[in-house]
């Protein structure tokens, strides 16, 4: 890490941020055991059930899969470590009630050397899923074993509290006011109730933008706190504890609909996601699931056109396009922001064309690195250079700032200066009848690079510097001085990877491409 490098990111951050990253750096505290709970049996219908993770004593997450080891084996990556400590697969509907009282027990005694667990994320995310298997199997639940269960999670609850994630706010932030609000319900505790609902009270209006998306802009995050925004809601509406409830069930109610606005905007005609910034299939409920939740909870919407997430979708008979023409958002927290500007996937006759590299790993490596750079999306790149300075596997030092200068529903035009004295990169989508149309420009004399990354499917027959003929689609080249086609691998889902076809298209000034 090099200073310079350090201030530019620092730069962006908020003073809460700092002061808490040095308060929690500075200060521990310990799991202390608290015998004060109340219980409360929550009614949870409706909820989605999750993925079938656990079978025969192995765990499966991100395509790896292996048997217990420890609750803090790390072997496979730290995202795995808590994939396993989140405990979201005791909502699997292929685990009874024996089993998964088990592992509860099994967590209660090795939690105090459990150190992943304890960290605040896991523990708002264990909170939810244990308040769920108990609501779902309390006749089932002897006394001696909810009142131990019950102490053990107030005692976690008590360590989120003291921990909670104003060092890093965004999406950490408002996944621990969900869990706190939906904690709140189960053990009526009023005071966690008031502090639950100053954070979503404050953290939806920020964090939730008006066409509805999430201002980290990853679909796939989106997906994650519009389930989780929903299990809120109907929580809430079923378990009345407190009068000011009322007012909390508006808000809740009309951040989902917004939500559930822009993704119904968003997706494919497949209802698939794109996957664009940190996003991949297989972790987050699909819409449709999201879609059948809020129909079950009576919830209504429509769509809503994008406008402030930096996203818009060009669509015809034949052609789909999702384009990002958005900044970097949220400017403090862009954990899972790529350097992607002007990036976009393509479909033709619901078929994927062109696609986005998507994400194998949150590990710190260079794979990571590189799946977060501008070369990895559907781009230009002036001199090697990234858009915006991404490192450290989840941190942005000096990001492009876009200008967009036309944003009609076939013709989208903007300009970005992240490539700074190496010259500005202007570029123009253009959706027509026949063709979807590409035209970049660039403000220095030096070679760039345009990248396109076909999906799996689309094999390449012939190329040239003018035509590029593929099984799907063909593109016709205006202004290239060379074409070479690379090896390369996407991910759609964490830690697997499909062989693709690469084109890099270098060209000096000018370029346009048509895709028919």
């Amino acid at each position: 890490m090099k200073l310079n490098q350090f201030l530019r990111t620092v730069f962006y951050l908020r003073k809460r941020q700092i002061y808490y990253q040095l308060k929690y750096r500075l200060t521990h505290i310990n799991y202390i055991l608290s015998t004060l709970s109340k219980i409360s049996n929550l009614n949870c219908s409706s909820i989605i059930v999750k993925h079938k993770c656990l079978q025969d004593k192995e765990f499966s997450f991100l395509n790896i899969k292996k048997p217990f080891i420890s609750w803090n084996d790390a072997s496979n990556g730290n995202l795995w470590a808590y994939n396993l400590n989140y405990m979201d697969w005791l909502l699997q509907k292929e685990l009874s009630f024996d089993e998964g009282a088990k592992w509860i027990d099994c967590f209660i005694d090795d939690i105090r050397s459990n150190k992943v667990a304890l960290a605040p994320y896991p523990t708002a995310l264990r909170g939810i899923n244990w308040i769920k298997f108990i609501s779902l199997h309390y006749s089932q639940i002897s006394q001696e074993q909810l009142r131990r269960w019950a102490d053990s999670l107030y005692s976690q609850y008590c360590l989120l509290e003291q921990r909670l994630e104003f060092h890093l706010l965004g999406n950490h932030l408002l996944e621990d006011a969900y869990s706190l609000f939906i904690a709140s319900l189960f053990f009526e505790d009023v005071n966690m109730f008031k502090k639950a609902s100053r954070l979503l009270y404050r953290e939806l209006d920020e964090q939730i933008l008006p066409d509805g998306a999430h201002y980290e802009q990853s679909p796939m995050y989106h997906c994650i706190l519009l389930d989780r925004l929903l299990d809120c809601y109907n929580f809430s509406i079923g378990n009345r504890r407190f009068d000011a409830q009322k007012d909390l069930n508006i808000l809740l109610r009309e951040k989902a609909q917004v939500m559930l606005g822009h993704l119904n905007s968003l997706i494919y005609q497949d209802h698939s996601i794109p996957l664009l910034n940190d996003s991949a299939y297989g972790i987050s409920p699909c819409p449709d699931e999201l879609f059948d939740y809020a129909v079950r909870l009576a919830i209504d919407w429509h769509e809503i056109p994008l406008k402030e997430c930096g996203y818009r979708k060009l669509v015809n008979g034949k052609f789909e396009a999702v384009v990002d023409i958005g900044n970097i958002t949220a400017s403090y927290q862009p954990g899972h922001s790529h350097a992607d500007t002007f990036n976009y996937e393509l479909r033709i006759k619901g078929k994927p064309f062109v696609v986005d590299t998507g994400i194998s790993t949150y590990d710190k490596t260079p794979r990571r690195q590189y799946e977060r750079g501008t070369s990895a999306h559907n781009t230009v790149t002036i001199g090697g250079k990234d858009s915006s300075e991404v490192w450290g596997g989840f941190r942005v030092g000096k990001r492009a700032k876009v200008t967009i200068l036309k944003d009609k529903p076939y013709e989208v035009v903007a300009w970005h200066n992240g490539f700074g004295s190496q010259g500005k990169h202007f570029r123009k989508f253009i959706l027509e009848e026949d063709g979807f149309k590409v035209e970049d420009s660039v403000s220095t004399n030096k070679e760039a690079i345009s990248w396109l990354h076909l999906s799996p499917e689309s094999k390449i027959l012939s190329y040239s510097n003018e035509l590029i003929v593929t099984t799907i689609g063909n593109i016709d080249i205006t202004g290239a001085s060379k074409v070479e086609i690379a090896d390369g691998e996407v991910s759609v889902e964490y830690n697997r990877f499909l062989a693709v076809k690469i084109i890099k298209i270098h060209f000096s000034h000018k370029l346009s491409y048509q895709i028919v």
